[in-house]
């Protein structure tokens, strides 16, 4: 699992490209420390495009994800912590999955806490929100019996310095739940005599943009031998099956429509194509997935252990 400082150059803006990427790509070549910056995708997450990305991506996942939680064996007036909760769309479900439980959601950007508390609160107000940092969190040491961290790992540097954060705020024996995406387990339809082939679109433009700001983008197969290495115990590596046969292809469809508007401007950047091709792209991606009885499935893995107690 690759950590810390990318090695590899980011290649300058091009000058067919313009938009979002221009200040993320600028300052990556310019040869910022990305030690420094731990949120190198604030842009992109603070853009509009996350909020529905988020919602998407709740309505496809949650379904299936939810029944994990029984493994965990949690009930009573627990302590819960969402760390990158967004606006909040996780929070509130896991508020009703545990009705007597009090919940602090975390996320670094204001913006989207501010979305998140605009959505009020139903749970009689058990779920606060707060701005915080990953790699340094406020909270004292084994302050939570389920720690939640979800679309976290690949969007931060040193994802394992985030987890020792995680770890230190979790009681002996709590349980930490981990969704940690893999843009390597997206597979699309390929067309005979098509001279698009949607599963290198992943790992020849998101992985080496994730590799070029510190991340990493298959860190999903890297996450059980990193709990591992944590000490976590009853370690187990569960996938959520987002698929055009279990999820209303419209959802689906909507997940790679909010990663088109908000990322296809730093993808152009980083392998120096035109906008264009890359949004045409992502295009033809959304149509198979709008399109009966194409097939499409993201396959989404979800990590979890309990820690030693």
């Amino acid at each position: 699992m690759k950590t810390g400082s990318p090695q590899q150059k980011v290649h300058p803006q091009p000058e067919h490209a313009s938009g979002p990427a221009t200040s993320t790509v600028s300052r990556i070549a310019a040869g910022n420390n990305m030690d420094n910056d731990r949120n190198p995708q604030a842009e992109q997450m603070g853009d509009e495009s996350m909020a529905r990305n988020l919602s998407h991506q709740a309505q496809a996942i949650w379904p299936q994800e939810q029944r994990l939680f029984d493994r965990y064996g949690l009930s009573g007036p627990l302590s819960i912590l969402d760390l990158g909760c967004g606006t909040g769309e996780i929070t509130r479900r896991l508020a009703a999955l545990y009705p007597q439980a009090t919940l602090l959601g975390i996320d670094i950007l204001e913006s989207n806490l501010a979305l998140a508390r605009r959505q009020g609160d139903a749970s009689g107000g058990r779920i606060r929100y707060e701005q915080g940092d990953a790699f340094a969190l406020k909270q004292g040491d084994a302050s939570f019996d389920l720690v939640v961290c979800r679309h976290v790992s690949q969007a931060v540097p040193d994802f394992p310095q985030v987890l020792t954060e995680l770890s230190r705020v979790l009681k002996p024996g709590g349980w930490l739940h981990l969704l940690s995406e893999d843009y390597g387990m997206l597979h699309m339809p390929v067309h005979e005599g098509a001279t698009f082939d949607p599963d290198r679109f992943w790992n020849t433009h998101v992985i080496p943009f994730a590799h070029n700001i510190g991340c990493d983008a298959r860190i999903g197969r890297h996450s059980p031998p990193l709990l591992e290495r944590f000490g976590y115990l009853d370690i187990a590596m569960d996938y959520v099956t987002v698929d055009t046969l279990r999820v209303p292809r419209a959802t689906f469809a909507g997940i790679l429509k909010a990663w088109r508007d908000g990322y296809a401007a730093p993808l152009a950047g980083v392998t120096r194509r035109p906008i264009a091709e890359v949004t045409a792209d992502f295009d033809a991606m959304i149509s198979a997935i709008e399109t009966p009885p194409q097939y499409v499935v993201w396959h989404v893995p979800i990590v979890s252990g309990r820690k030693p107690g």
